[in-house]
């Protein structure tokens, strides 16, 4: 028996041995996949950030040495004349800029909020749904000729009024869609426990469900911002751009990518030295905004969540 008992348990401790050995090769394969796989994300990671850094840089190389005062302050000169900057273009960029949020962030936010909230099995619904997706894949310069048409036209006058117009109307699918999905993520408990206290629907659409997905919604009005903010097409149809400050909404108006096409395209160097500074300053305009908004919607958010 003693013999069968010593058998015996050296098999077991071979079992053992070989188990052990099987669990160190396991560990040992999955810590280099693991390894692999972290580094395969970073990689990704610095391919994304990568292009963005490089524009940035060569922006700067090229266009930082035209900044000046008179840039920011001073209007576009003669080349004969020499100096000048793109004053009124960037505050003719605001202002088309303001009126595309006042009126795109709205309308997509509430066509968001009617899809996730109140939509559910409507034919109407499914009919906002493929309208936005649509028009989000619509080239912007047939967005540019469409208010061309229905706005400069009638109006007989290129204006701030109209760019606003074409590039909101370019924000409300990105907004919508956005606002849908990030509604979407709202755990119903949250909605149930709103109504269960007596609150209207409309009041806990407002104040409970929309504040929750807050931060999704203001991420998609930022990128349908950005993804406006530099759009050149539908404005050559709109504001068509001009030489001196902004007076009114409803007159030509410049803007930067306007000014930036206008002087990219010139014969003289002074010009195209111009063209790399204004979209130097577009880009950190957008990044400046897109920076500000998220910090506010951030320190919102917490004392929201306090």
């Amino acid at each position: 028996m003693s013999g069968a008992a010593g058998q015996h348990i050296s098999v077991s401790a071979n079992q053992h041995g070989a188990w052990t050995g099987l669990q160190g090769r396991g560990t040992l394969a999955r810590a280099r996949k693991d390894r692999f796989f972290t580094w395969l994300a970073v990689g990704c990671t610095a391919v994304v950030i990568l292009p963005l850094v490089a524009i940035l840089l060569y922006l700067v190389l090229r266009g930082a040495s035209s900044l000046s005062l008179a840039f920011f302050t001073q209007l576009p000169r003669p080349i004969s004349q020499g100096g000048g900057g793109m004053a009124n273009a960037i505050l003719g960029s605001g202002e088309i800029l303001l009126i595309a949020s006042l009126l795109g962030i709205p309308l997509g936010i509430g066509a968001g909020v009617f899809l996730s909230e109140y939509g559910a099995g409507k034919p109407i619904a499914t009919a906002v749904r493929f309208t936005a997706d649509v028009l989000n894949g619509v080239p912007s310069i047939v967005v540019g000729i469409a208010a061309y048409v229905l706005i400069v036209l009638p109006m007989k006058t290129f204006s701030a009024l109209a760019g606003g117009i074409a590039l909101g109307i370019m924000m409300v699918p990105t907004v919508t869609r956005t606002t849908e999905e990030m509604l979407a993520t709202v755990p119903h408990s949250v909605r149930e426990a709103a109504l269960g206290l007596g609150i209207p629907k409309w009041r806990a659409t407002l104040s409970v469900t929309l504040r929750t997905a807050s931060a999704g919604i203001i991420t998609g009005c930022m990128l349908a911002f950005a993804r406006v903010a530099g759009e050149t097409a539908p404005l050559l149809f709109t504001a068509f751009g001009s030489q001196f400050w902004p007076r009114s909404v409803v007159g030509s108006t410049a803007a930067l990518p306007l000014q930036i096409f206008n002087y990219a395209m010139s014969p003289y160097p002074a010009q195209r030295r111009l063209a790399w500074a204004g979209a130097l300053m577009l880009i950190v305009l957008i990044m400046t905004s897109v920076s500000l908004v998220r910090f506010v919607a951030n320190r919102g958010t917490l004392r929201g969540r306090t």
